[in-house]
């Protein structure tokens, strides 16, 4: 799920591009159809991807699915876990707080590199 999460947010997975069928991904990630069918109901579920009667899953456009207390709840929970794991590894705020917004920084450039290819020719 969070590999296909992440790949849609970048990009690597467009709106309305077909994922592959649950008995295909499932042998290629040597995993469980059953495993990636609550993965695919999940992600439809969230508003990442949808299902298209007889045809299959695909990304989903994009829109926001969750109200604004939803949305804080996912992200305390998700700042939660983040926190939790630095504290365990002796970070401080500040490098924690460095890190994030390095992160955040490559994240949004790869986004950006997506929706404009002419940036990456320029390299």
């Amino acid at each position: 799920m969070q590999q296909l999460q992440r790949a849609v947010a970048v990009g690597k997975l467009e709106v309305g591009e077909q994922l592959p069928a649950v008995r295909v991904l499932a042998e290629s990630l040597v995993i469980n159809p059953n495993t990636v069918a609550r993965s695919y109901q999940e992600l439809i579920r969230e508003g990442i991807l949808e299902s298209r009667a007889g045809r299959g899953v695909f990304v989903a456009e994009r829109r926001q699915v969750f109200s604004a207390a939803e949305r804080g709840r996912r992200l305390r929970h998700s700042a939660g876990q983040f926190c939790h794991e630095a504290i365990l590894l002796d970070a401080g705020l500040p490098e924690v707080r460095g890190i994030l917004e390095k992160t955040w920084a490559e994240i949004q450039g790869e986004i950006s590199r997506r929706e404009n290819p002419m940036q990456r020719k320029k390299k």
